[in-house]
């Protein structure tokens, strides 16, 4: 072959790889921003990485673009290695238009959606975009459209997660929100569907890009935010530590860590201690799943939304586990609208993607108040009955102290479908409370005796005498076995072997309509 041809070639491909130009890329490391490629150099194994449609070129005419290019459309696509698996990725180039998608981008992200769906392989999705690229007007918009509908392919058969790494507003923050995972970096990455200048056109209000649409605002407030990284290298080692839990795919199993398997499983004093005598006294329930989890290794999930429950993965010997669990150190560990919420759209990905459920109750019941009625609780706290229903995946539930009422049932009770329930000696499984039901079954009587104070509190003391415990249930079947705290690993562990072969059949459906 002629050397100017390869010349050539290299000439090409150099420029093109400068996306925008030096002048630009330093501009994106002055708003303390990385390049496109910068970021999946972080991703991915060294030399790992393969570009596809590096020379993708657009096709509009209009608005003086006919003479126009943008070098690689305003992203990188391609696939490669993460610590030895294979990941696809699109990471969006602002040095390029400002990342603005046109048609040309578009197909190249519909590309690599498309072959990690033929391969069964993660997609990353890393966005720094202006929007749309309005020149491209309708053709543009169809692109997104093309997106859109290729993350709703990929939900359930590949896990799909989304960086955001610069601005990401109007139609384009809903492929972030067709994802299973969102990691936004503080500081740099925002969502919203309309910016701070409409909103106050429109309703007077004033607010910051980053109050309206920052990494904080949408991992209090809204939840769109799974993981709030305060650096992009940061943001990177989170993903990773993500794919390191998950399967590749729906038909796989998750990874094992087989150093991990050989790790003693014994008993844990400290276990023994956490829950308090007092009833209303709060712990914390991390200390609870760090004490089974391998190694205290738990990567929570929504850490910042709906505290007062706990998702997040974790490893029992060497196998991942996802971790649902109520948490008494915020509003006592109810169940709420947001909570009911995450804990649903975690249990449905653990579900899809073959990982077993591990869930801790500790649950007082759900929220009541008139706010929580009107927001809809009774929809929002059937999504979980819907969810934990639904699974097919090994359940294991453990209740470390209060199980009360519909709130025991929707946090995967014995008739919810569980495999394993167990409860350590301070399980409370009632319809209620001591002092609620004391109250409804005899405020006749108390009301009616010389000392009503002295009657009440004997009646409290006899109800917990008789059903704050968790031997009535297990009397019934409802509890397979109360066990010591400190044995709580050896016990999920035992049970999650035996479960390993767990196979359910459910009635031939299209799918089935969870209450949204």
């Amino acid at each position: 072959m002629a050397a100017d041809k390869i010349e050539r070639l290299t000439q090409e491909k150099d420029r093109l790889y400068k996306g925008g130009g030096e002048q630009r890329i330093v501009k994106q490391h002055e708003k303390g921003k990385l390049s496109a490629r910068e970021r999946l150099a972080l991703m991915f194994d060294g030399d790992t990485f393969q570009e596809m449609n590096l020379f993708m070129k657009h096709r509009c005419t209009h608005f003086g673009l006919g003479n126009k290019e943008f070098p690689g459309e305003g992203v990188v696509t391609g696939s490669g290695l993460v610590d030895g698996r294979p990941v696809y990725a699109a990471s969006q180039d602002f040095t390029v238009a400002g990342g603005a998608v046109g048609e040309a981008t578009a197909k190249k992200i519909c590309d690599v959606q498309d072959q990690a769906l033929k391969t069964g392989d993660p997609f990353v999705f890393i966005n720094d975009s202006g929007g749309a690229r309005i020149q491209e007007g309708v053709d543009s918009l169809a692109g997104y459209g093309e997106i859109f509908y290729r993350n709703i392919q990929l939900s359930g058969v590949v896990p799909q997660i989304c960086i955001i790494a610069g601005p990401c507003a109007g139609g384009a923050v809903y492929s972030p929100a067709l994802t299973d995972f969102v990691i936004q970096v503080q500081g740099i990455g925002q969502m919203f569907i309309t910016g701070p200048k409409v909103i106050e056109q429109v309703t007077g209000e004033k607010v910051t890009p980053e109050d309206l649409g920052g990494a904080q605002s949408h991992a209090r407030f809204s939840g769109v935010t799974h993981f709030v990284a305060q650096t992009e290298d940061e943001a990177f080692a989170i993903c990773k530590k993500l794919l390191s839990f998950l399967p590749s795919n729906n038909t796989d199993d998750p990874p094992f860590i087989d150093e991990q398997h050989d790790d003693v499983v014994g008993p844990n004093t400290s276990l023994n201690t956490i829950v308090p005598d007092n009833p209303r006294e709060a712990y914390d329930m991390h200390q609870v799943i760090q004490g089974v989890v391998d190694r205290a290794d738990f990567l929570e999930v929504q850490r910042d939304f709906a505290p007062n429950i706990i998702t997040g993965f974790g490893r029992i010997e060497g196998s991942t586990v996802g971790v649902i669990a109520n948490n008494p150190m915020f509003k006592a560990g109810v169940l709420d609208i947001d909570s009911s919420c995450k804990a649903s759209k975690f249990i449905r990905f653990c579900n899809a993607f073959n990982i077993p459920l591990l869930t801790f109750v500790d649950v007082p019941g759900f929220l009541p108040g008139v706010q929580q009625e009107y927001g809809g609780i009774i929809r929002h706290g059937a999504k979980m009955l819907f969810a934990y229903g639904a699974a097919t995946v090994p359940k294991i539930t453990v209740v470390t102290r209060k199980a009360y009422g519909g709130a025991y049932l929707a946090m995967c009770a014995k008739s919810m479908g569980a495999d394993r329930v167990a409860s350590w000696p301070s399980g409370e499984i009632a319809v209620m409370g001591a002092e609620g039901a004391v109250n409804v079954l005899y405020r006749k009587e108390i009301e009616e005796a010389e000392n009503p104070a002295e009657m009440r509190q004997a009646m409290i003391d006899d109800y917990t005498k008789t059903f704050a415990n968790p031997y009535v249930a297990a009397g019934r079947g409802m509890v397979d076995d109360i066990i010591e705290p400190a044995d709580t690993r050896l016990y999920v562990a035992q049970a999650l072997e035996i479960l390993k072969s767990k196979r359910e059949n459910r009635p031939q459906k299209k799918h089935g309509l969870i209450p949204l």
